[in-house]
């Protein structure tokens, strides 16, 4: 038995952008960075970004947080077990991509946007909003990961300016749809996978992102994998000091299929741990994801419209085990 493969490729084929024009009042610069956003959105899917304004630092304290939480014992982790507003800690065994996968090799620990018992949308009963599951056996981790969180929304903001000059749209045109973001942090470790587990074992099986946005922070262990436009599953190689960012499905919808929410897969074949950090930063709940907002004709939409957190909310009852109910 073995792993499943992939080709190695070259790092720029998958590009790596400087996104610091971006926050230039050099419109020229801006342009230039939106276009380059939207020819990797376009044609794979995936692209790196360098310059992208989370310090350095809280990214190597993020990772030492996720090193000590993953390290404990599983009944010291229970404590925080994952609730049904998908905060908290996810064992392994707890997470599929798809009927008939095998589960995922991996663990996570998720938070988001903090909500307290008094907001509007907390108080309407609104899915997946609410206050984070934070370890008080681990009071370093709210700090790290609420700065991260923080750090991380105002990169994915900057982006969508981006990708909405893309578009020829104002720069603002995404602002007011993420003023309260579903956007989910997730720290994830995967163990070293050992090949007699075969090639349908992965540490997250093949699938695409449910929502807007992925902005990822990979160690340098490698075992991030991309189905390319020829069909090939290829190497998203670690680079130092950049975030991977992917196209999430309501994304591809959002602009009728321009943009590609592509497939990709991770598999630790390094024979050591595997730290990642991933935010899905995703519209508020209510938004209404509709092509026509972003078509010059509108009678070429692909999709009717959906809501963000219907949409959202929809995926993980298939995804997550914690979420079904028998019957």
């Amino acid at each position: 038995m073995a792993y499943a493969t992939a080709k190695t490729i070259a790092v720029e084929e998958i590009p790596v952008i400087d996104v610091s024009g971006l926050a230039s009042a050099d419109e020229a610069a801006q342009h230039d960075v939106a276009a380059r956003m939207r020819e990797a959105a376009e044609r794979i899917g995936f692209f790196y970004v360098s310059n992208h304004g989370v310090p350095l630092d809280l990214v190597d304290r993020i990772f030492s947080v996720s090193r000590d939480f993953f390290a404990l014992p599983p009944e010291t982790k229970s404590r925080v077990t994952i609730n049904e507003i998908h905060r908290g800690w996810l064992a392994v065994g707890q997470a599929k991509m798809y009927a008939g996968a095998k589960i995922d090799l991996k663990e996570s620990f998720l938070w988001g946007l903090e909500l307290g018992a008094d907001d509007p949308d907390v108080r309407a009963g609104k899915k997946l909003m609410g206050p984070n599951h934070w370890p008080d056996f681990m009071p370093e981790m709210r700090p790290t990961l609420s700065d991260y969180y923080d750090a991380i929304v105002a990169c994915g903001n900057r982006l969508l300016r981006g990708f909405a000059l893309s578009l020829g749209r104002p720069a603002g045109f995404f602002e007011p749809h993420f003023s309260k973001p579903l956007a989910r942090g997730s720290m994830v470790y995967y163990p070293p996978q050992p090949p007699d587990l075969g090639e349908q074992q992965f540490g997250v099986a093949p699938h695409t992102d449910y929502g807007g946005l992925t902005l990822l922070s990979q160690d340098m262990t490698g075992g991030l994998q991309v189905l390319n436009k020829a069909g090939d599953w290829v190497t998203a190689h670690p680079i130092p000091g950049t975030l991977v960012i992917n196209v999430g499905d309501l994304m591809a919808r959002w602009t009728n299929n321009r943009f590609s929410s592509n497939a990709h897969r991770v598999i630790n074949t390094s024979g050591r741990e595997r730290y990642s950090v991933a935010v899905f930063f995703d519209p508020s709940f209510d938004t209404v994801i509709d092509p026509r907002d972003l078509l010059d004709d509108p009678a070429t939409s692909k999709y009717p419209p959906t809501t963000c957190g219907e949409y959202i909310v929809g995926r993980f009852d298939k995804a997550f085990k914690y979420r079904q109910r028998a019957g």
